[in-house]
């Protein structure tokens, strides 16, 4: 018979809890608690069709699923932890609730930037943060073409950028550390300071721009891609960043098997499916890029952005390392 999938509502509050009819009480079960909201319930429930195995799971904020996991410690429901960003992927790490596992399957799937070096966590979707711009007020030939330009006194654009306290803003930053250093990287942040309007989310940033208020931004992909799947003539594109240099910046959302996980072996045969043959279903929908360079990117952004751009090979993991001296350093530029 088909499993219907277990679904939990996404508050915090109360334990998982099943909900769906005609479930088989002796299938295995797969707990996951996941800080990533772009339609994971579309890739539970391809997965509870293809194996039988019932996927419960519960949503919520990245810091506040730690926590919890944290605390429930033993008697924690979670297998798995799904999040986004590098930097909550090596928080958890650090916090010690991540398990190792060996899994040549996953080694081969993902490559070693987009994992962690010590096998705890893994990257399964990648997202580019990268510049956008008006087309009606931007010539292609002025779109700036490295973070570093937006820090240049004067800019004749208006510039836009994300706040201090976001995770993917903070992550940017971590990889202008590292490829800049601290000292140069405060300079570039006390620019930002100076010309940028602060945006409390991307979608704000890009209406932003297609209504005139600001000129260029930086943003996660695929909230250009959304905006293009609802409106083909969004009046706002996107250049990839760093192109002659180092490459674009990439984050990842992904995750791993928790440390008081019941059943680690069944956590990593999800781990392995969302690699290989979820990873459509997995990004698709989100118009994210995959992990698994052997997958195919799906059509909207394939034909909108293409594929064939230099990346910032820098280790995820070092993000997440460098996830404090970014959030200092922003403090210290005033950079809010």
């Amino acid at each position: 018979m088909r499993v219907t999938l277990a679904v939990r509502a996404a508050a915090l509050a109360g334990a998982l809890a099943a909900v769906g009819c005609g479930s088989d009480s002796d299938a295995e079960v797969l707990h996951v608690y996941s800080g990533r909201h772009y339609d994971v319930e579309k890739a539970f429930e391809r997965y509870s069709e293809e194996t039988g195995v019932e996927v419960e799971f519960l949503t919520g904020n990245d810091a506040e699923l730690r926590e919890r996991i944290a605390a429930e410690g033993e008697d924690t429901e979670a297998d798995v932890y799904l999040t986004v960003d590098a930097g909550n992927l090596a928080a958890a790490a650090e916090e010690e609730l991540f398990q190792p596992l060996q899994s040549p399957v996953l080694d081969e799937a993902i490559p070693a930037e987009y994992r962690d070096p010590e096998d705890r966590w893994f990257g399964l979707a990648l997202r580019a943060r990268t510049i956008v711009y008006s087309t009606e007020r931007m010539d292609i030939d002025d779109v700036p073409t490295t973070y570093e330009e937006l820090a240049e006194p004067d800019l004749p654009y208006q510039l836009c950028l994300r706040n201090s306290s976001n995770s993917y803003q903070q992550s940017l930053v971590a990889s202008l550390i590292a490829a800049n250093g601290e000292d140069a990287t405060r300079e570039i942040l006390r620019g930002w300071a100076a010309n940028a309007e602060i945006y409390a989310n991307d979608v704000e940033l890009l209406a932003a721009i297609a209504a005139g208020a600001c000129d260029v931004g930086v943003t996660n992909h695929y909230y250009l891609g959304r905006e293009l799947e609802e409106d083909a003539e969004f009046p706002v594109d996107l250049a990839w960043a760093e192109q002659e240099g180092r490459g674009v910046h990439i984050n990842i959302s992904g995750g791993g098997i928790t440390r008081y996980a019941d059943d680690p072996e069944l956590g990593q045969r999800f781990l392995e499916w969302l690699a290989t043959d979820g990873q459509d279903i997995l990004v698709a929908s989100n118009h994210e890029f995959p992990a698994n360079p052997a997958v195919a990117a799906e059509p909207l952004i394939t034909e909108e952005f293409g594929v064939d751009f230099v990346r910032d090979p820098l280790n995820a993991a070092e993000l997440g390392a460098l996830n404090p001296e970014a959030i200092r350093l922003m403090d210290e530029a005033g950079f809010g």
